[in-house]
């Protein structure tokens, strides 16, 4: 199997990380790794891929899809999000219009 560079740095990691929820007493078993389901999530909006086209070295395309349904109605998203805009504003990474 052909690896991918990765796709999330481990400076992004390191904010985003403690903003994802945990998966202590949580029914049903532990998650799947979060960075490898942010690195399936970022690959697939990157490349503009179909969620059945994630690699495999991602696991399996379902697990990002229903991760990412979940942090959306939950507003894990919008909080991970909001720190990307922040950072990236305070980097003088943002245009606003």
């Amino acid at each position: 199997m052909r690896q991918h560079r990765a796709v999330v740095s481990d400076e992004a990691w390191a904010w985003m990380e403690p903003l994802l929820p945990s998966s202590a007493g949580r029914r049903g078993g532990r998650w799947r790794d979060h960075r490898q389901v942010i690195e399936a999530i970022a690959w697939k909006y990157r490349t503009g891929s179909p969620w059945r086209e994630v690699p495999e070295q991602f696991g399996p395309w379902q697990t990002a899809y229903e991760r990412l349904t979940r942090w959306s109605s939950d507003g894990t998203w919008a909080k991970l999000l909001a720190r990307a805009q922040s950072d990236a504003d305070a980097a003088g990474e943002l245009d606003w219009l």
